[in-house]
């Protein structure tokens, strides 16, 4: 990542402040800075935005597929919402927002129904190998009908991502 946050505290000496940017310049980083607040810049503004993304797919507005490709072809960003959030991990951006909604009380850090529900079954994104998509490796092809004996036998099927036609 080539940005870098600069959030002096109250008590941090203008010299101290002016050391940090030069060393993170020196670095090739590009320094923003803001106050000390919760969520600093990134998380207040990315936070909403996926959070608007995981209503907009809760309520049926729109696919998954259909939410990330607006914005990654009409908007031009590298990766759709669900799929960055996906990449963060959905239990780091539940963290996130609870914070922001605990710390500023506004209602639009109030984290979505869905989000809560899937960090609560454990769907994590990348990290868990599923979340909004399914990042598993492909199963092996099941052996042939001889081999499997009488029995049929099989594994029970691994749910699938939020957002698969099989689930509600």
């Amino acid at each position: 990542m080539t940005l870098v946050e600069l959030i002096p505290a109250l008590q941090t000496h203008p010299s101290v402040v002016a050391q940090a940017r030069a060393f993170a310049q020196q670095m090739g980083k590009t320094v923003t800075a803001s106050r000390d607040s919760p969520g600093f810049i990134s998380n207040r503004l990315l936070m909403p935005y996926i959070n608007e993304a995981c209503i907009v797919l809760e309520t049926g507005v729109a696919t998954r597929e259909d939410i990330d490709a607006t914005m990654k072809l009409g908007m031009r960003h590298p990766m759709g919402p669900l799929e960055l959030a996906d990449f963060i991990g959905l239990d780091t951006c539940l963290s996130i927002m609870k914070v922001l909604h605990a710390e500023t009380g506004d209602s639009k850090y109030r984290p979505s129904v869905l989000l809560d529900r899937m960090v609560s079954a454990e769907h994590f994104g990348k990290k868990s190998g599923v979340g909004f998509y399914d990042y598993r490796p492909a199963p092996p092809p099941p052996p042939p009908a001889a081999a499997r004996g009488a029995e049929g036998g099989g594994d029970a099927e691994a749910p699938a991502p939020y957002g698969d036609s099989n689930t509600a």
